[in-house]
């Protein structure tokens, strides 16, 4: 009996680094498509005046700025809230839903579940944070936060 126990001991000391690996390669993997997608450069303030340099700790609370154009004025939801509302069918769900401008849904919609999925951990990880971002706005109603313009000009006639 003793040996038996020896051996699920080794067992479980083999697998266990492996599993943790894979769990922190998951997470490196949502840390770098969250970079290179762009999702800071809205969901985080001051990312993209700043080259990236803002603290991981701050990544993915929404700004209140909002995109207003055609569509009326929209705003990057803060998605620490946000994913830690969902578990992640609920997630892989959602980011494949048409989403007005200027968020670019379909970049979400194209991407692999495990891509989605490793996004989903590294935003978990990162626990919840921050406010809730003002809800959209249609084109009819008038806004108070500050806004980014994204109306058309002079267009051709």
């Amino acid at each position: 009996m003793k040996h038996r126990i020896t051996q699920l001991g080794l067992l479980f000391a083999v697998l266990l680094p492996v599993t943790a690996v894979a769990d922190t390669a998951e997470l490196e993997r949502g840390r770098y498509l969250l970079k290179i997608s762009g999702c800071n450069d809205c969901h985080t303030a001051n990312y993209a005046q700043q080259g990236g340099l803002v603290p991981e700790d701050d990544w993915l609370t929404g700004v209140p700025v909002g995109f207003q154009g055609p569509w009326g004025t929209t705003y990057p939801a803060n998605l620490r809230l946000l994913l830690n509302s969902m578990d992640e069918t609920q997630w892989l769900n959602y980011a494949r839903i048409e989403r007005r401008p200027p968020m670019p849904w379909f970049a979400l919609r194209d991407m692999t579940d495990e891509d989605l999925r490793a996004i989903y951990q590294f935003v978990i990880s990162l626990g919840p944070k921050g406010e809730p971002t003002p809800l959209y706005a249609p084109p009819e109603f008038a806004v108070t936060t500050p806004v980014i313009d994204f109306m058309p000009k002079q267009l051709p006639q």
